[in-house]
């Protein structure tokens, strides 16, 4: 045997040397396996901790498109699960007035930074009062309150996020002005009932939307918001879950397309507490 002076005790002559060599050759190979196998931790580690940052991306960008529970179980079940639900939803719907001629009046580049400016307005107001932007289609944004998370203020939220558009439109105004871009106005209108929302869509595109009578009647009485002075609409469905906080201008009934009974309307003119309206800088 070896002491820790490293003297023999015991063991026949000429050995001592050999298993001196064996012992540090050995301790060489155990101290490069074990350098190895941190190395190859290592890496896991990175590899791992760059795959969950990947996903993390994945899942904020993914989050621009879907409502963040739906992007949860898609990363559960690894896909789309087709699943809808009747709920009470207030759309709104937003466009340009007038954009077919102001498009067609601009270069292509200033077509897209006018519209960039624009709905980034849009979708921060709507965002700002619990609504999601459902899509974009063209110039026009459609935004829906109560679905997939239902919102019993779904109503005042949508009438309050318009208010705070059309605000929005009038500051952003000023800056089109700077940049030598005209000034635009923007027709709002708002209208709640019941809605089918759920994923629609193939296996290689899809979107979680709400469909129904109410989104193509709020569709309808945003066309009608287009006649000066250009008022936020709300549908009489609105109106009744709406307080005294709000002023609002009855107007004629409505005959819109696909619908046989007229809409009671109403020009939403002012909300007494201006600065509540959450419109972000």
């Amino acid at each position: 045997m070896l002491n820790s002076a490293g003297l023999t005790l015991g063991l026949a002559p000429g050995l001592a040397e050999p298993l001196l060599a064996l012992a540090a050759a050995i301790a060489l190979v155990s101290s490069i396996l074990a350098l190895r196998v941190r190395r190859k931790h290592l890496q896991l580690r990175r590899a791992l901790q760059a795959s969950t940052l990947r996903l993390e991306q994945l899942q904020t960008a993914f989050e621009r498109f879907a409502p963040e529970d739906i992007v949860e179980e898609v990363i559960r079940h690894g896909g789309v699960r087709r699943h809808a639900a009747r709920r009470e939803v207030t759309v709104i719907f937003i466009d340009i007035i007038g954009f077919t001629s102001i498009s067609e009046e601009l270069e292509p580049e200033r077509v897209v930074e006018l519209l960039n400016g624009y709905l980034r307005v849009v979708s921060r107001a709507i965002t700002a009062h619990r609504g999601r932007v459902a899509k974009f289609i063209g110039d026009g944004v459609m935004a829906t309150f109560g679905a997939p998370e239902p919102n019993p203020w779904q109503a005042l939220d949508a009438t309050r996020a318009g208010l705070a558009i059309k605000r929005g439109i009038r500051e952003y105004g000023e800056q089109l002005a700077a940049r030598e871009l005209p000034r635009i106005e923007v027709g709002v209108g708002v209208h709640k009932g019941p809605a089918v929302a759920g994923v629609l869509g193939s296996d290689e595109l899809a979107e979680y939307t709400v469909i129904g009578d109410t989104v193509n009647t709020a569709a309808r009485v945003e066309g009608l918001s287009h006649d000066p002075p250009y008022p936020l609409l709300i549908s009489a469905a609105v109106q009744r879950e709406l307080d005294e906080r709000f002023t609002l201008r009855p107007l004629p009934t409505a005959t819109v397309k696909g619908r046989q009974a007229p809409v009671e309307l109403f020009a939403v003119e002012g909300f007494d507490d201006d600065d509540a309206l959450g419109l972000p800088r």
